[in-house]
């Protein structure tokens, strides 16, 4: 085993490189950590594959000897090395999400300093740097088609938001992960929630402190990496395919963890397959136009964000599960956490945390409506680990220009 020197190496063509780092060391993992909780500690890493060779395990009907029915996944342990299924048995096993456990094990990583870039900035110790802005400005992520949120969605938060803070809160929606960045760099936002791989562009460029992550009304969190192809597609039974010639493949943003970072390391770590040079990588602008794109038949194959193409079929009438064959999944991912800039005033983050952290939502509008029944405090250096990890093996640079 190679020690996580916080360097990329190179061996041949490829990168040989073991991140033994934290709790997660991206080697090969007995199995993915399942909707049971029962997993490995740590995020967003999977099971390698062998050799990509089908088996025995099919469904019968169909020419795709890897094709296992609904009825044989094991969210505990899927087998994914032996193993395809429609995206189905992975909707209907609540595979989308990780539970708490997970979570936990992140909380709990014996995790000493930041893996990647710098840590979230100190308050300043001077009272005249403090900021007590009214109105505090909302920034809130962009939608997976380019397309701000709702505001009638999360306005429960905003009006509660107002009642702990004393002050009025504005919404204020983007249209890209840049535009969320810049909004905290300039000083414009002053709290609000940022997408998982953005997160760490948001501590170093914006200022910005992740402090908490949302808990879904049935106790689960996050979101996998799935590595997915057309349901018509059997020839492409494992990550490895996406190296052949004939298989075109989409990642959805540069700065994306799950439609890119994630990938480009996991898929380089476990199957010897690195993004750029053993394929093509196209960009499709997000994973709605990712999941879109494959069942067009506009690209073959791809990484998706589980929960985006979930949100996504459950939303339109032109894309069902049944389209896309998973041929794997990674270990949960954290959310994108809520943040907040790091020279507000004391009393204002006090408030904060009192809306968020310390407010149930369960069983209300909120709730049904954004998914987010409660919010966890979480220290960044620990819960974020393994996306730094990911960030570092790839040589991710914190600058505007690379979101």
């Amino acid at each position: 085993m190679v020690e996580d020197s916080g360097q990329r190496r190179e061996s041949s063509s490829r990168r040989k490189f073991i991140l033994a780092g934290g709790a997660i060391g991206i080697t090969g993992l007995a199995g993915c950590s399942g909707g049971s909780g029962d997993g490995e500690a740590g995020a967003g890493l999977g099971t390698s594959s062998d050799d990509g060779e089908g088996s025995d395990g099919g469904d019968g009907g169909s020419s795709d000897p890897m094709l296992a029915d609904a009825s044989e996944f094991d969210p505990a342990e899927p087998g994914w090395e032996e193993n395809n299924y429609l995206m189905t048995a992975v909707s209907e096993n609540d595979y989308f999400q990780g539970s708490q456990t997970d979570l936990e094990n992140m909380r709990n990583q014996d995790v000493d300093e930041i893996a990647h870039g710098e840590p979230p900035r100190d308050l300043p110790d001077d009272e005249s740097e403090w900021v007590d802005p009214d109105p505090l400005i909302f920034v809130d992520k962009p939608g997976e088609s380019g397309q701000s949120q709702y505001q009638d969605t999360i306005q429960p938060l905003l009006d509660r938001l107002e009642e702990t803070t004393g002050r009025t809160v504005e919404w204020q929606p983007v249209d890209s992960n840049a535009a969320t960045v810049e909004s905290f760099r300039a000083g414009r936002g002053h709290l609000g929630d940022i997408s998982t791989g953005t997160s760490a562009f948001g501590v170093n460029l914006g200022g910005v402190v992740p402090f908490a992550v949302p808990i879904s009304p049935s106790g689960q969190f996050g979101y996998r990496l799935l590595a997915i192809t057309r349901d018509d597609e059997h020839d492409i039974q494992s990550v490895n395919d996406f190296a052949r010639d004939d298989v075109t493949v989409t990642h959805s943003e540069p700065a994306s963890n799950s439609g890119n970072q994630a990938p480009s390391a996991l898929f380089d770590q476990f199957f010897d397959v690195t993004a750029g040079e053993d394929y093509e990588r196209e960009f499709s602008g997000g994973h709605d136009q990712t999941a879109r794109g494959i069942a067009a038949g506009d690209y073959d194959a791809g990484p998706i964000c589980s929960t985006c193409v979930d949100d996504l079929v459950q939303s339109t009438e032109d894309i069902d599960y049944d389209d896309f064959k998973v041929v794997w999944a990674s270990n949960p991912f954290p959310p994108g956490p809520m943040v907040h800039r790091y020279d507000l005033h004391p009393d204002i983050v006090e408030g904060i945390k009192e809306a968020t952290i310390g407010t149930d939502w369960t069983d209300t509008e909120y709730a049904e409506n954004t998914g987010e029944a409660e919010y966890v405090e979480i220290d960044y250096k620990k819960v974020f680990n393994d996306i730094l990890i990911i960030q570092r093996y790839n040589g991710v640079e914190y600058e505007s220009g690379n979101l």
